[in-house]
């Protein structure tokens, strides 16, 4: 069996990327102990690089794609810019293509992917349909999964952990002293049914009772809409679990709007960490996805299955970590 780039990081103890940066003269320096060691692992395995693939790496047509569920959401548009960085660093042109929530338009962005003949894919899929997954099986291409679950069975995920990082913020606003806590999820996909039975977790844990869940889209409208309908629960909450810091942002303005003073009369926590929540007031107390490190990961995971022609399947899962501000009642330093 021909010795591949991954090998060669094994033996190194690094990763695919710094053995390219020493093989190709970067984009990036590699210190000199770690230098030593890839030289001293390609001599050890006899790794020659094979020149054919690497000339096509060259050409334009070089690629890798990627399907993001809605492009207007900022967390998917900083999760894709992270990859594309990462993919540009590691000597591939990365296409986008947005789905803007529509099943359809996510199966022709990829099929035209699969038609330009890119070197593999990444996916953050806009449904629980498998059909990226068996699109990408059907044509040989390699899949790396990201924020949403495909088939871990047959396919690399990196994902935050959801479950965990949401019990933490729901424990959060019990430490506060609230009792009555609601949710306001996402639709149904796997990230916002896990974020729902991290509320749960964390409830259970405390000896509370669940408060109402009401489920919308993770757009800002839509957090602005589900205020009403969680504060006509029959038993009103002091405090609110949102799945995503968009719905969350629409939700602070309805606040507003209706004379709600937050955290006085509701206090607010919500999940993804974008660059704009620390932008609200109060700012935005929320769960920070690792969002690099997430990319880095996925783009040399693909990287690794491209250069070894095998799959690697299975869940990655990062922690996330709560960013403290006003909105749960906090100290907001901004």
């Amino acid at each position: 069996m021909a010795v591949t780039r991954a090998d060669v990081a094994r033996l190194a103890g690094t990763s695919p990327a710094l053995v390219s940066y020493v093989l190709n003269g970067g984009p990036r320096q590699v210190a000199p102990a770690t230098r030593v060691r890839i030289e001293a692992a390609i001599a050890e395995l006899g790794y020659r690089p094979n020149m054919s693939a690497r000339s096509l790496r060259m050409n334009r047509g070089h690629a890798l794609g990627m399907v993001i569920p809605d492009g207007a959401n900022p967390f998917f548009s900083e999760l894709s810019a992270v990859i594309e960085a990462a993919a540009f660093e590691r000597g591939y042109p990365l296409f986008v293509g947005n789905a803007a929530g529509d099943f359809e338009r996510e199966q022709a962005y990829v099929r035209t992917f699969i038609d330009r003949r890119v070197e593999g894919m990444l996916a953050i899929s806009s449904s629980w349909e498998t059909g990226i997954g068996d699109a990408c099986e059907e044509a040989g291409m390699v899949l790396v999964a990201l924020d949403r679950i495909i088939d871990p069975s047959r396919f690399a995920h990196v994902m935050c952990d959801s479950v965990g990082g949401t019990q933490q913020a729901v424990t959060h606003l019990i430490e506060h002293g609230h009792r009555e806590i609601a949710c306001l999820s996402g639709p149904h996909v796997s990230t916002a049914e896990d974020r729902v039975q991290g509320y749960r977790n964390a409830l259970e844990a405390s000896g509370l009772p669940e408060g109402p869940i009401v489920r919308t889209d993770f757009g800002g409208a839509a957090g602005y809409q589900g205020l009403a309908q969680i504060m006509a629960a029959p038993r009103r909450p002091t405090a609110v679990f949102v799945t995503s810091d968009l719905q969350a942002m629409g939700m602070l303005r309805a606040a507003y709007d209706v004379g709600l003073r937050v955290p006085d009369d509701l206090a607010v926590v919500a999940f993804d960490g974008i660059e704009y929540s620390r932008y609200t007031r109060p700012g935005l107390t929320t769960m920070v996805q690792p969002t690099r490190r997430m990319g880095e990961l996925a783009v040399d995971l693909l990287l690794e299955q491209i250069d070894s022609h095998t799959a690697d399947p299975g869940v990655r899962n990062l922690e996330a970590t709560l960013k403290k501000r006003g909105s749960c009642g906090c100290l907001d330093e901004f």
